[in-house]
């Protein structure tokens, strides 16, 4: 039985939603002043495992669409050569339209609630860069080309093993899935903070840029377009691969 695409839209912007505020709430937890988590350093391993948790979760709430949460995800079923998207959801262009439109959106909101509930810490932050950092990625060195061949590498690793061994996110089950994510932080993380999922970072950067948050500073739009083009030209190099050893969506 067909899936109705309202049913894609609402059971993909609570996913994303629910996926960046544990993640941008464990950032925040880390970073910003007079929490209960404020580490000066040592706090990436706790960031790293809050993701892993944060994709866990969301996975199950996103059961109903196959919980991409992510438009690399999306778009590297689209390259495979899926016919579905999801159980009940077939690839159309209007059904891409949907997921695409439903992550982003859920990512801005639900970074925009993990502000609501990190305000008062927003408010005694000093530093406009751990502010911006709560909400969007950036890199240890600056240095683009590098930062784009970091993140097309990172989700080239998401995509490609959540087709080969999945198929979608929710078949593949939500433990594996944020192990998975784990892993890649622990070992690709370093240089750009492993966006590997465009609405992640562009979602939360527009919130950045749009809630009142005091000396939050610029958001970085320089930056921007690389957490947006690198996964996506990863998940498509996954897909081709994934299809071309006969590993793609059927």
């Amino acid at each position: 039985m067909p899936t109705p695409l309202t049913t894609v839209f609402v059971s993909e912007v609570l996913a994303t939603g629910v996926l960046m505020l544990l993640g941008t709430g464990v950032v925040a937890n880390v970073t910003l002043a007079r929490t209960k988590g404020e580490a000066d350093d040592g706090g990436y391993p706790l960031v790293v495992f809050g993701w892993g948790i944060a994709v866990f979760v969301a996975v199950f709430v996103g059961f109903a669409s196959g919980a991409h949460l992510n438009p690399a995800i999306t778009f590297g079923l689209l390259a495979s050569g899926a016919q579905e998207y999801a159980d009940g959801v077939p690839v159309t262009m209007v059904a891409t339209v949907v997921y695409l439109a439903a992550e982003v959106l859920g990512a801005f909101l639900g970074a925009a609630v993990a502000w609501l509930v990190y305000r008062d810490h927003f408010a005694a932050t000093r530093r406009p860069q751990g502010v911006l950092g709560v909400f969007a990625t950036e890199p240890a060195i600056r240095n683009l080309p590098r930062n784009l061949v970091t993140e097309i590498v990172a989700t080239f690793v998401l995509v490609y093993v959540v087709l080969v061994f999945g198929n979608t996110p929710h078949e593949l089950g939500p433990l594996p899935v944020a192990l998975l994510v784990v892993g890649i932080g622990a070992g690709l993380g370093g240089p750009t903070g492993y966006a590997i999922n465009p609405a992640r970072d562009l979602g939360p950067r527009v919130a950045h840029a749009v809630l009142p948050i005091p000396r939050k500073g610029g958001s970085d739009w320089g930056y921007a377009w690389v957490p947006i083009v690198g996964p996506l030209l990863g998940a498509g190099v996954a897909g081709l691969a994934s299809r071309a050893v006969g590993q793609g969506v059927g």
